[in-house]
């Protein structure tokens, strides 16, 4: 089974991650025009919030 990683980056989107590889990065500020795909719109609000980090095997 695949290793797949989830880590709220701070001040930023979610990082997804494959056996380490990052496929994709989601907004979690709301401002994204391309949700649920992050388009930076964090960086322009002043979006602020912790990093958090969550392995499934």
């Amino acid at each position: 089974m695949a290793k797949v990683s989830v880590r709220a980056i701070p001040n930023g989107p979610y990082e997804i991650s494959i056996e380490g590889k990052p496929v994709a990065y989601l907004c979690r500020c709301g401002h994204s025009a391309n949700k649920p795909h992050c388009d930076g719109s964090h960086k322009k609000i002043g979006f602020t919030a912790p990093e958090v980090a969550l392995t499934f095997h």
